[in-house]
């Protein structure tokens, strides 16, 4: 089974079964064709395994403490920070892949932390903890929803529009998104060859309405035409 055929079977089952970093690998793997996802899969294992305290706040002071898990504030746009492979091997990313890797060494700790969709700045919130949540492009900062209200506030301009509703979990279907979004709408988006997959990737998510589905189509054919 290549990348692309594993992505479409692994986003095909339900949310509860989802695996999200078989997804995310998948997805890097047509950015670097050589992946072994398998592989990949192991070095997260090998991470979960060296930290010390299976706890949200041990494996966050183990991942930004200890390994130097950080956002890549130089340079926020380049397309590794998405692909899930780099960001582990790198230590750098940006909110929504950063929090991937919070995600996956969580559920492998037994210490489940949820991805929080909330608009302009990924988050990740303790599962364990009501009114938790954490930065982890800076350094895997605990927020309270005071603390949500400032960032939101800080990547806004200012907190209209803000409300805990902002602030509940984001299932791993709509994670892929986002990723395969940020990447269609940044320095891939000028590469017609990824542009191609990326589209193609994103038609295979289920739950799509017909207007985005039309509208990825509609751009792959547009690609397509260019390029040929």
């Amino acid at each position: 089974m290549d990348a692309t055929e594993r992505f479409a079977a692994t986003v095909a089952e339900p949310a509860g079964e989802m695996r999200l970093d078989v997804a995310a690998l998948c997805l890097a793997a047509h950015a670097h064709p050589h992946l072994d996802i398998d592989r990949e899969c192991a070095v997260l294992d090998d991470l979960a395994r060296r930290c010390p305290t299976p706890t949200f706040d041990g494996m966050r002071a183990y991942l930004f403490e200890t390994l130097g898990f950080r956002g890549n504030s130089r340079d926020y746009g380049d397309p590794e920070n998405s692909f899930l492979d780099s960001v582990v091997q790198r230590r750098l990313g940006i909110p929504i892949s950063l929090a991937v890797v919070m995600m996956e060494v969580g559920r492998r700790i037994g210490a489940p932390a949820h991805g929080v969709g909330m608009p302009g700045h990924f988050l990740v919130m303790d599962a364990a903890r009501e009114g938790v949540w954490c930065d982890p492009f800076h350094g895997g900062a605990l927020l309270d929803i005071e603390g949500c209200r400032k960032l939101f506030a800080r990547v806004h301009g200012n907190a209209r529009g803000f409300s805990r509703a902002l602030l509940v979990p984001t299932g791993p279907h709509a994670i892929v998104a986002r990723m395969l979004a940020n990447l269609e709408n940044g320095r891939l988006a000028s590469d017609p060859m990824a542009l191609t997959w990326l589209c193609e990737l994103h038609m295979a998510l289920p739950d799509l309405s017909p207007g985005q589905r039309e509208q990825l189509a509609s751009t792959k054919r547009s690609v397509q035409a260019r390029w040929n």
